[in-house]
């Protein structure tokens, strides 16, 4: 049994036993995670790492076990102190400018080793869905030291219910976890951003009304760029950066999303399966270069850059639809077709999390009369 598996069964037996806390691998290290004291002394608990310092193998797995039953037993007893294992209360911790400390939470991110399986999508991610966020708590600092309220702040001034909002608050948490700063108790319901907020809350196109729009595109290129979006959910970008092979004669259908896009590389299924005849998408197979002729050069430019390309040539068609509107209507389409939220969610290169957080807020009422009434049919049959 290897470590990782070690380490999965010692949680399980931890669990099972009424033990609230578990280990955790990060690089290589162990770490112990749970529900511990806040660190400024306020009172209740919240989930958070405590570092004991254990090499991540076998011998290092005993210890921290041994670690993580004395951490229990002082919280049974109330003893736990912050103090004893070498963590200092962050009303005493030296204090970092905010531009000293984001620079170093940029490092951070770069060497996780999570993100060096895809520099360029990490690249596209830290400058697309942290560093606008990042910029405007560095502004609002004037370079003053970070803290919770400081946080709390920053993410209040983008308007309530708006993407920008749940996004920024992505960061702010990602960045307090760097820090070691204890976010307040509601944040999650501050960060809501995905909510039926009225800005947000619209009709998606019907597979009718994506199947007329494609007519509005005279260049065959693009149309079929347009079609592998429709059928299989892809990002913008992702259009350009995918294995093509298996739309050849014989092939399965199933596309594999190259490791160098934003989220790295997953597979996608064609969702309407016929839609693979109705765009054409089968030249693909043999031509990929059929496809519109873009950079695509990692080194030369960015997934954000190619992205922004497609959406550019949209709106230059005039199309009354947008590159996402066509992988939001994917995702709702494999909602009434049945297929389970994880395995939908893995297809589209994201968390179960955020595939039912944003993908189910957008089923209308009509949508959402489907599925129950296919669910009924099938209940009767």
């Amino acid at each position: 049994m290897n470590l990782r598996d070690e380490l999965v069964a010692l949680n399980a037996r931890l669990e099972s036993e009424g033990c609230r806390l578990k280990l955790e691998q990060r690089g290589q290290r162990l770490n112990l995670r749970g529900a511990l004291p806040h660190r400024d002394g306020r009172q209740g608990t919240v989930i958070q790492r405590l570092s004991i310092g254990v090499k991540a193998d076998e011998a290092g797995l005993q210890q921290a076990e041994q670690t993580l039953r004395l951490v229990a037993l002082q919280l049974k007893r109330g003893s736990f102190s912050w103090s004893d294992w070498g963590e200092r209360s962050k009303a005493h911790a030296a204090p970092q400018a905010s531009g000293e400390a984001i620079e170093r939470f940029e490092q951070a991110f770069f060497a996780d080793p999570r993100r060096r399986r895809s520099k360029p999508g990490s690249r596209t991610t830290w400058t697309g869905a942290y560093l606008p966020y990042l910029r405007r708590l560095q502004a609002r600092a004037n370079d003053s030291p970070i803290d919770a309220d400081l946080l709390q702040d920053t993410l209040a001034s983008y308007e309530d219910g708006s993407r920008s909002r749940q996004q920024c608050a992505t960061a702010l948490a990602a960045l307090a976890r760097h820090l070691e700063i204890t976010l307040p108790d509601d944040w999650r319901n501050e960060s809501a951003g995905y909510g039926l907020h009225r800005a947000r809350f619209r009709r998606l196109p019907s597979d009718g009304q994506i199947l007329e729009a494609v007519l509005q595109i005279p260049n065959p290129r693009w149309r079929l760029a347009y079609g592998l979006m429709a059928t299989y959910g892809l990002r913008n970008h992702e259009v350009f950066f995918c294995d093509l092979s298996p739309l050849a004669p014989g092939g399965d259908r199933v596309l594999r999303v190259l490791p160098a896009t934003k989220t790295g590389e997953h597979q996608a299924w064609p969702f309407q399966p016929e839609w693979v005849e109705r765009f054409g998408l089968q030249q693909l197979g043999d031509s990929p270069d059929s496809l519109p002729a873009i950079r695509t050069d990692l080194r030369q430019t960015t997934l954000q850059q190619v992205g922004r390309r497609v959406s550019e040539q949209f709106r230059r068609y005039q199309l009354p639809i947008t590159p996402y509107d066509l992988r939001h209507a994917w995702a709702v389409r494999t909602i009434h077709i049945g297929l389970p939220d994880t395995v939908a969610a893995r297809m589209m290169g994201h968390s179960v999390a955020i595939h039912t957080r944003t993908y189910h807020h957008w089923i209308t009422r009509r949508d959402q009369q489907l599925a129950v009434d296919a669910a009924l049919s099938r209940q009767r049959a």
